[in-house]
């Protein structure tokens, strides 16, 4: 008999590549989305839809059967932009404990809690799993937000959840159209304005997806596994997105203080326009620091694989380039 594996954020970037994977791998898939979710990609998928949001506990509940294999909380908002605090705190924080004390009544077997490296907070040079997690002190929202959803998934391990987080650094591949597949585009479209001087981890969404389903079997009840295996700085990126698409691309990277200042009147921009900053004072601080990750306990015990830089570049584009996302070259880097 197929296993059953609930997924929130099944609509999402990495909940979209995690339920093409468990189809993949024969389970039997039912996949959370809100009544407004893009249907677009998750309909081309074998899993059944389930209609629900993790803001509502009482239809999370609903939605949730008995006894399933495996919970992958993959929902998160990992928005940058300050004035999307409250609601992101609505879904990182209360969402994870509304997904928690569902799991919990429902007695899935067990859960696994897509968090992120943000979790660590401002911290920056190389960390593993011992290094302290400080992003509960961190002025920039998602940080915080995650950093307290893992805590309320801990907190539930006294009642018998049994529970593993993974913290994936920056992680790119297909199905991706906001995270770094923006500065892809924004490179072939001529409009990359510069780069942050910063440095971190990638990972390959496939292999993130598949650390999940290893979670699941491998991974150790209570313990937080860092994903990355690429390390590079952002300036090595975006070399590389010029080098697989032929877009021109900046040559050095932008000082922190100009970055900052930038950020500072697209802020007060957003104010007049009451839209999102294409560059916000928190993307500008996680991009002007250098932080990479150890996988080594990732690699050891759920068997994750690191994934050269220019091979998820690669698997971006061509994603990008079928969907038609990516418009053509302005110009061939030289």
């Amino acid at each position: 008999m197929a296993r059953t594996a609930f997924v929130t954020g099944a609509t999402g970037f990495v909940g979209l590549n995690l339920v093409e994977a468990l189809a993949r791998e024969g389970w039997r898939v039912l996949a959370l989305h809100r009544p407004e979710s893009d249907l677009k990609h998750l309909a081309r998928l074998p899993a059944e839809r389930v209609l629900g949001d993790v803001t509502d506990r009482a239809l999370l509940e609903r939605a949730l059967p008995t006894g399933v294999d495996a919970v992958f909380h993959a929902a998160g908002d990992t928005s940058l932009w300050s004035r999307r605090n409250a609601h992101q705190d609505l879904v990182n924080i209360e969402g994870t404990r509304n997904m928690v004390e569902a799991a919990l009544a429902r007695r899935a077997r067990r859960f696994v809690h897509t968090s992120s490296i943000s979790a660590y907070g401002m911290v920056s040079g190389r960390i593993d799993e011992r290094t302290e997690q400080r992003g509960g002190e961190s002025w920039v929202n998602y940080q915080r937000s995650k950093f307290l959803g893992e805590r309320e998934v801990r907190g539930a391990l006294a009642r018998g959840l049994d529970a593993v987080i993974l913290n994936p650094a920056g992680i790119i591949g297909p199905y991706d159209t906001r995270n770094w597949a923006r500065m892809i585009r924004f490179a072939c479209a001529g409009k990359l304005p510069g780069v942050p001087p910063g440095a971190s981890s990638f990972c390959h969404v496939r292999e993130v997806a598949r650390a999940h389903i290893a979670a699941v079997e491998r991974g150790r009840r209570g313990e937080s596994y860092l994903l990355g295996g690429a390390d590079a700085s952002f300036l090595e990126l975006v070399r590389t997105i010029g080098e697989v698409t032929g877009c021109k691309v900046p040559a050095r990277p932008l000082p922190a203080w100009l970055l900052r200042a930038l950020a500072r009147l697209a802020q007060w921009t957003s104010y007049a326009t009451g839209r999102a900053p294409t560059l916000s004072p928190e993307a500008v601080a996680l991009a002007t620091r250098r932080i990479t990750c150890d996988c080594t306990k990732a690699e050891r015990e759920l068997g994750f694989r690191p994934v050269p830089l220019r091979a998820m570049v690669e698997d971006s584009v061509a994603w990008l380039e079928r969907e038609g996302l990516l418009g053509r070259p302005a110009a061939r880097a030289g």
